[in-house]
């Protein structure tokens, strides 16, 4: 596995499913420059974890979206795959018609771009905060059986963007609202002074 924090997102071209239902033969990555990204990878349609996570995502788009940025989910299903699980009711296991597109990584390039496939040949858990000059800002990668915290991905955008705005950092637990730290020696010493006890 690689980290790509600090690095380029590796670009990609790959059908995918649509918010709106369509299938696009070529969806890119690249076609999302100038918007923050989030894209995220569950191992397989039709199973277990992977719904509640994707409608966890789903829930949330439009606060995503609020904050400017795009949601992008992957695996290694075929489209045709993605297109049926997305026509499924939820009740029956499926995702429903959810709000963001779904690629299809049949030949896990994706995956392997990404340094996070599986030993049994599935994407892991794995979620990614890219800006909007196509840069990995975080990363989270869980094993097959630990699902994710959305909310941590909206915290994390938040706090990406109150750096790039203020030109400061932010600290353990930091939530919107909430008090940077200038990243200076005098910053953090002002800071604990005034927060230590809270963290």
């Amino acid at each position: 596995m690689s980290v790509l924090v600090a690095r380029p997102a590796p670009d990609f071209t790959a059908p995918a499913v649509m918010p709106n239902g369509v299938m696009e033969e070529k969806f890119s990555l690249s076609q999302l420059r100038g918007k923050y990204v989030v894209l995220f990878f569950w191992p397989l349609d039709f199973t277990f974890v992977c719904p509640t996570e994707i409608i966890a995502h789903d829930k949330r788009v439009a606060q995503f979206k609020e904050r400017g940025a795009e949601v992008v989910g992957v695996s290694i299903d075929s489209q045709f795959t993605h297109f049926a699980w997305r026509n499924t009711a939820v009740d029956d296991g499926g995702i429903g018609p959810v709000g963001f597109p779904i690629v299809a990584d049949v030949r896990h390039d994706i995956t392997r771009a990404y340094g996070i496939e599986h030993p049994d040949g599935v994407a892991m858990r794995a979620s990614f905060l890219i800006d909007k000059e196509g840069i990995v800002q975080h990363q989270v990668v869980n094993n097959l059986s630990l699902g994710r915290n959305v909310d941590e991905m909206l915290r994390m955008l938040d706090a990406l963007q109150f750096a790039e705005e203020y030109g400061e950092v932010c600290p353990a637990g930091w939530q919107k609202g909430e008090a940077g730290m200038k990243p200076t020696t005098e910053g953090v010493s002002d800071y604990l002074k005034k927060h230590a006890d809270d963290l």
